[in-house]
């Protein structure tokens, strides 16, 4: 007997199931007429795994729409071109990572720490998780800027793939569509996804953890709640507690909408915390446990613990602005409240569509309201909704340590809430509430668009003009959708959509042309906020958290009144921004690394083998530029604000007479050369004192160092530079 199947739609109804059985109707089979005598025809090879595999990608299940997967596969390939686009014009990006990488790259320690050097002196002042991926990128490919940035731009492509097929399995394919455009064009991914900050990755994990947990619901399964605490743990080594942030809706729509008993769903519940712990907790047992002289110091913390680093500088401390050793802090990052997001100097970066992923937030949870608990569409409002609200509030309250490029943690759930409340308000467009959520969603997109390029003058007028004209009349269509000719329908769609995104477009299109590099950076053109382009400057306006510099100096100088963060000039004489070949930075030393000359390259370079580390130098990016242009190991003496307390002044000096550091950098644009920043330890400028006080200065090149193999009294040094050869005698 022969079969007639129907399947429930799995992707458009708004009630559908897709892991319901498919329900069968059997009708009996006609009787076959003879077939007539010819010769048999030779049977068809059968289809092999691997091209059955080939054929599902590229034309994806039977029952999708014939576009659906040519427009998925455009919509991630030209994500993938347009963040590698200019992809090396950023250089070594963030030097104080970069040079971590190198470090993993060369030692297994300093990779399973995240060491900043591979002596291992000292972490960087996050887990490691982002740094392995890119090292194994760079034992793979080789050191350089591109495959430091790859796997970055990867995970960018990762995500938009992640945010669409998590919408669209519950919305249907034109909003994974939707949703998949608007993460690849929110401008601080298209930033952050060609950078090398530990952003990326925890993006990228917060979302496959929004898919896992929507099947989790969808099957009522433990084991896929394991799923989701893997990669919350993962996000956890990545950026520590900023991933907690997407938990409490997480487990909150898992424990109400899941389609199991309440029992199984609390057992569920505490298999995900449980995955959740173990995922992260197994990496930061072995660092508490192994002896602190088997290991590098944890930067970033004062009494060299990671579980203090967690729960202070970059845990309390970030919400309270108490952050030991910061060189901010106090209301210094800007102004806290609720309108944060929308400010000058954030509105750019994420905020274009907010307003209407609000409202079609509301919508949704309005138009499921009677629908049963396990409805699965209410329980993805709750997961996107909840992420979007939480990290908002936490990020817009907060008084610590602040970056602008902190929201891209926003961005799929903006993009989400877009995909899918545009979809449920469509499927209604026939009723005041699905037209009127469509029009206000597009109007607000269109009005805040409006805003948003009036603070910058880099697109003239016309542009701002155009997104809000367009908008509004696009608006207008979809208000009255229901009384327009079918042929308009299509093209009222698409003005809308292209009125929502030319602004975002347009400051991604600035972004990929501009290369991004130190400390602080910001995605599109210049719109009075802190940052920039390249992000050079720090809040205040290019100085310091309200606009002085440490020690009272003016703006753009560092403790000593050196410009640029350098006393006595930048180390090696090379320009700054951490940039190959030169590019200008921010100020070198403190939030950005220079490029050392070739002349200071070859005097470290020299007989590198029989010491652990060829230099020292204050501050982890002084030491990140060195350690980058010889790709030998410097040590960061207190971490990258110079105030940790590692080494110890006895500890330096244990290493100096045991022949283990060759040379020291006079030049310091860390903190610690001044005693530390916001209570942060002293002992850099101890070191600093005891080196000028035992060693004669050494210049390189027009760069000041200190021979640590030759102190005072010993005989002479001489070392050559531009200006020819010049004897020291010490």
């Amino acid at each position: 007997m022969n079969a007639l199947t129907f399947s429930p739609d799995s992707s458009g109804s708004a009630d559908a199931r897709p892991s319901a059985a498919h329900r069968s109707v059997a009708f009996p089979a006609p009787p076959t007429p003879a077939a007539p005598l010819t010769p048999p025809s030779p049977a068809a090879a059968p289809e092999s795994p691997a091209s059955g595999r080939a054929r599902r990608l590229l034309r994806g299940n039977p029952e999708d729409p014939s576009w659906a997967r040519p427009a998925l596969l455009a919509l991630l390939a030209l994500t993938a071109v347009f963040y590698t686009w200019n992809l090396t014009s950023n250089g070594w990006a963030n030097s104080f990572y970069s040079a971590a990488v190198q470090a993993g790259s060369e030692s297994w320690k300093a990779f399973f720490y995240g060491a900043s050097d591979a002596g291992s002196s000292i972490t960087v002042d996050k887990p490691p998780a982002a740094l392995w991926v890119m090292a194994l990128s760079v034992r793979l490919l080789g050191l350089s800027s591109f495959s430091i940035l790859l796997p970055e731009v990867l995970m960018g492509v990762g995500t938009v793939a992640v945010v669409h097929a998590t919408v669209r399995r519950h919305w249907g394919h034109g909003a994974g569509l939707v949703a998949g455009a608007v993460m690849a064009l929110t401008p601080v991914a298209v930033l952050m996804f060609r950078f090398n900050n530990p952003d990326a990755l925890l993006v990228l994990l917060m979302a496959l953890g929004a898919w896992a947990t929507m099947r989790s619901i969808e099957q009522g399964s433990a084991r896929w709640m394991a799923l989701v605490g893997v990669f919350i743990g993962l996000g956890f080594l990545t950026k520590t507690l900023q991933v907690l942030l997407v938990v409490p809706f997480f487990g909150i729509a898992y424990l109400v909408a899941a389609d199991t008993s309440l029992r199984r769903r609390v057992v569920g519940a505490a298999t995900g915390v449980a995955a959740m712990v173990l995922s992260a907790g197994w990496w930061v047992a072995v660092v508490e446990l192994v002896p602190a002289s088997m290991r590098p110091y944890i930067g970033g913390s004062q009494t060299n613990s990671f579980l203090e680093l967690t729960f202070g500088y970059n845990g309390l401390g970030r919400l309270s602005g108490d952050e030991t050793g910061s060189v901010g802090g106090g209301n210094g990052w800007g102004t806290t409240g609720l309108g944060r997001m929308f400010s000058s100097s954030i509105g750019g970066q994420i905020s274009w569509l907010i307003p209407s992923a609000f409202v079609l937030l509301a919508v949704g949870l309005w138009l499921r309201g009677r629908a049963p608990r396990t409805d699965l569409r209410r329980a993805g409002y709750l997961v996107w909704g909840g992420w979007l609200v939480v990290t908002m509030l936490t990020f817009s309250l907060m008084a610590g340590i602040f970056h602008e490029y902190y929201t891209v943690a926003l961005a799929p759930a903006v993009a989400a809430l877009v995909g899918m409340g545009s979809a449920e308000a469509w499927e209604r467009r026939h009723t005041l509430v699905g037209a009127g959520a469509l029009a206000t969603a597009t109007g607000a997109a269109a009005a805040w668009g409006y805003v948003l390029l009036g603070r910058t003058t880099a697109y003239g007028q016309g542009l701002r003009v155009l997104v809000l004209v367009v908008g509004l009349a696009a608006a207008l269509g979809l208000l009255l959708v229901a009384r327009l000719p079918r042929r308009a329908v299509p093209a009222v769609l698409a003005v809308a959509l292209i009125s929502a995104l030319a602004g975002p477009t347009a400051y991604s299109l600035t972004t990929v042309g501009t290369a991004h590099s130190g400390s602080i950076v910001t995605a599109g053109p210049t719109t009075g906020g802190m940052g920039g382009p390249g992000g050079r400057g720090m809040p205040g306006g290019g100085g310091m958290p309200g606009g002085a510099a440490p020690g009272g100096g003016p703006q753009g100088m560092m403790p000593g009144g050196a410009v640029g963060g350098f006393p006595g000039g930048a180390p090696g004489g090379g320009t700054t921004g951490g940039v190959p070949g030169g590019a200008p930075g921010g100020m070198g030393g403190l939030l950005d690394a220079s490029t050392p000359s070739t002349e200071v390259v070859a005097a470290l370079s020299e007989d590198a083998s029989s010491f652990r580390w060829v230099a020292a130098a204050i501050g982890s990016q002084n030491a990140a530029g060195l350690q980058l242009g010889t790709e030998l190991p410097v040590m960061a003496i207190g971490g990258f604000n110079g105030s940790d307390p590692s080494p110890t002044l006895a500890q330096f000096q244990e290493y100096v007479e045991t022949g283990q550091i060759h040379w020291f950098a006079a030049s310091g644009g860390g903190m610690g050369g001044r005693g530390g920043g916001m209570g942060g330890s002293g002992t850099a400028s101890e070191i600093s004192a005891w080196v000028q006080a035992s060693f004669t200065a050494v210049t390189i090149d027009g760069s000041t160092f200190y021979d640590l193999t030759a102190p005072v009294g010993t005989a002479g040094t001489s070392t050559s530079g531009t200006s020819g050869t010049t004897a020291v005698t010490v």
